[in-house]
């Protein structure tokens, strides 16, 4: 198998950290520079059909994008340790959870980061002063909101890790970018935080 990733970037970063914690190994990973363009390359995209990063290229020629479909993909071939849910409603939940971290925190963080960073102005066609706004407010919201879940929680979708805890420290490390730093501001994200820290994929 072959990643398509690019480094900095948080929704690649998801798949990564995803792997490492299951250990998966053997993994060719393709750096695409998206400040460059590259995703946007009939190369790219013919092969794709979108300009997305992370992409999955099977060793029989079949792809995949998005972060969670491939997550889905490899969850299927490396069962353990589980990440998305032991049984039809556990599944739900996770998913559930993760869907607010990605709609919730790392939409409006993405807003923010690329209508405000210059080194990212290159990813959009004009940088939009009201939609970094936007995107700020939607991520102070959103982390606030989820600190308020961490404090009743050790984890985002209840007692234990999940590709929830992956989404949602993906899009408040982005973050960091805008010198937002939502552990800062709320124990209860410092608190869990610290405990992904200790586990496989989160320190790069």
């Amino acid at each position: 198998m072959r990643l398509y990733d690019t480094h900095m970037a948080p929704n690649p970063r998801r798949v990564r950290i995803f792997m490492d914690h299951k250990g998966i190994g053997g993994v060719e990973v393709v750096q695409v520079d998206i400040n460059r363009g590259e995703h946007r390359l009939p190369a790219h995209k013919d092969r794709f059909g979108v300009a997305h990063v992370p992409a999955l290229e099977l060793d029989d020629g079949r792809v995949l994008t998005e972060s969670r479909a491939i997550c889905s993909y490899l969850e299927a071939l490396h069962p353990e340790p589980n990440l998305m849910g032991h049984d039809a409603f556990e599944r739900a939940e996770i998913e559930m959870w993760d869907r607010r971290a990605e709609l919730m925190q790392l939409m409006p963080t993405a807003m923010w980061v690329r209508h405000a960073h210059l080194g990212l102005a290159t990813l959009e066609n004009v940088q939009v002063p009201q939609i970094a706004a936007q995107g700020e407010q939607g991520t102070r919201a959103a982390a606030a909101w989820f600190a308020r879940r961490l404090d009743a929680s050790s984890f985002v979708a209840g007692k234990r890790f999940t590709i929830a805890d992956i989404t949602l420290f993906c899009a408040l490390d982005f973050a960091r970018v805008v010198k937002f730093r939502a552990a800062d501001e709320h124990p209860s994200i410092a608190r869990w935080r610290d405990r992904l820290k200790s586990m496989a994929g989160f320190g790069g």
